[in-house]
Parts: C-alpha cells; structure tokens; sequence
C-alpha cells in the first residue's frame, strides 16, 4: 500500500475549523486539493501529520497561527480621519473596506475590517481576518501520485 512521502503530489478534502467550531474553509471531493508535499503549500504541521497515510485515511490537525494567517500585528491598526469618506461609505464594525496603501512606493489594494467609529475617526485592522487564531483541518487523502523519480525503484 503507498503511503505519502516527500515530494508526492497528495489529492486531499478537508474541513478548516476555528477552536469555538466555527467553520472557515471546506475543500470536497467535487473540487480537491492538490499539494506536493515538500514544497510548503500546506502547513508545516499539516504535511508532518499526513507524512506516512494511506488513500482513504484521516486526521485532524491543530495548525498554529505563525503557520496559518500569521500573528495578529498591532501595528496594522489604524486610524483613518476622513468624514467625508465616513459619510460616503457609512461603515460599521466587522464591514471589510477595500483601501489603498502605499508600499515601497506603490498603491496596493489591501482589505481592512472596521473595528470601530467614532465621529469622524475610524478604526480599521489590516491584519488578516483569521490571523491570530489557532486552525484545526480535518483532512482525507483521496489520491497520491509517486514523484517520478522514485516510481522506478517503488514496488507499489
């Protein structure tokens, strides 16, 4: 029976879940992941835990924020004093703003939640929404594809 190994290219479903349970992401059969195992798209802790499993196998995984969204980052706090776009826009907490930013010299589109308004003042958070937060994938491997450098020598 193969079991994955680096380098593999894995086929994956999984379920993303928040500690309270709330659910953040779903991956299913009708569209799944593909991932080679090795090349960091997945978690660090997420490839460790699926090294060795099988076709049809499960586990569930809790991956640390510094390997998911990261840190949440105080200094992407900000306050915007704008009346004018305050009353154009009419924000509240929790809404997702779509702003511009200059970085290195360049205007970026970055989103920002709305923390809080005050008058004219208004707080936005550009860290990311789940940054911060420890992530539980329960995950179930679907295919494995043997790189090709090793499926000479492999006795599958």
């Amino acid at each position: 029976m193969v079991t994955i190994q680096k380098d593999d290219s894995v086929t994956l479903i999984y379920t993303g879940k928040l500690d309270n349970g709330e659910v953040f992401s779903s991956i299913t059969e009708d569209q799944p992941l593909i991932a080679q195992i090795g090349n960091l798209e997945l978690p660090p802790s997420l490839e460790e835990a699926i090294l060795g499993m099988k076709i049809g196998d499960s586990t569930t995984v809790r991956v640390p924020p510094e390997e998911g969204f990261g840190i949440r980052q105080k200094k992407l706090l900000q306050t915007i004093t704008s009346e004018e776009m305050i009353k154009k826009i009419k924000p509240t907490p929790g809404m997702i703003l779509s702003l511009k930013v200059d970085k290195e010299g360049a205007e970026h589109q970055v989103p920002a939640t709305v923390i809080s308004v005050t008058g004219d003042e208004m707080l936005v958070d550009y860290n990311h929404p789940l940054a911060g937060h420890h992530l539980s994938y329960t995950v179930t491997i679907i295919d494995i594809a043997r790189d090709a450098s090793r499926r000479s020598g492999s006795t599958m």
